[in-house]
């Protein structure tokens, strides 16, 4: 008898959950939340445009750069009777402590406008179809759920489609849209996404996230992109 009532409790919650708004949904998928977190505007950022009457930051001045101390190597004079001051190159002169690193740059995580909110998601198309896969579903399931979040209902978002430079830039072009389109039309289908707050648009090889040479696979360039365009 417990084990049937579990069961038909189990088999209760399980139709029950198509019925749960995706906005509650949001709240208990953490891929969900970090979308949110991208693709809201920041603080201080107001939907890109600046509030009326609101007055303009003063940008702060650049602190300068104290020169790193020279050390000369063992055997070399560092006499102050030298004829000029400025700094110069010394053969055999290393970079104190406090000396400035180069660091390098992170790799990019969007190709949109600095200080824009976006996001990038790996969406599995079979070779030149626009045709959404159950994989490809269950990756755009937890952008379908911020979408519909309450955080984000005050909000309109471009989806675009990107490509790798496998193939002609004509056929990538139109191949993005009909992506970008059928990203589009899943989210309203299944999620409940008003469509007039979803812009689809193909980009094909034209932003590559990462630089490659024509006829060059690029998982991380085969994308949609999701960017807040304001509401």
């Amino acid at each position: 008898m417990t084990f049937r009532l579990l069961l038909a409790s189990a088999t209760a919650l399980t139709l029950a959950l198509p019925m749960i708004p995706a906005s509650v949904l949001a709240q208990s998928d953490p891929a969900a939340l970090d979308l949110i977190q991208r693709l809201r505007p920041q603080s201080g950022q107001t939907r890109g445009i600046r509030v009326p009457g609101a007055a303009a930051e003063t940008p702060t001045a650049p602190q300068p750069v104290q020169p790193a101390p020279v050390y000369s190597t063992p055997g070399q004079s560092n006499s102050s009777s030298s004829s000029s001051s400025a700094p110069r190159p010394q053969g055999g002169a290393v970079a104190g402590p406090g000396a400035p690193m180069a660091r390098p740059l992170p790799p990019r995580e969007t190709t949109a406008v600095d200080g824009q909110a976006a996001a990038n998601i790996t969406v599995t198309f079979p070779s030149g179809s626009a045709t959404l896969t159950p994989e490809a579903e269950r990756q755009l399931a937890p952008l379908g759920r911020a979408l519909a979040s309450t955080e984000l209902s005050a909000y309109r978002f471009r989806i675009e489609g990107h490509t790798d430079t496998v193939g002609s830039a004509e056929l990538n072009q139109a191949l993005s849209e009909r992506r970008a389109a059928a990203v589009r039309d899943f989210l309203v289908r299944r999620f409940g996404v008003n469509p007039t707050r979803l812009e689809a648009v193909g980009l094909g090889q034209t932003q590559l996230l990462v630089s490659t040479p024509d006829n060059t696979p690029m998982p991380r360039n085969r994308r949609v992109q999701v960017v807040n365009i304001g509401g």
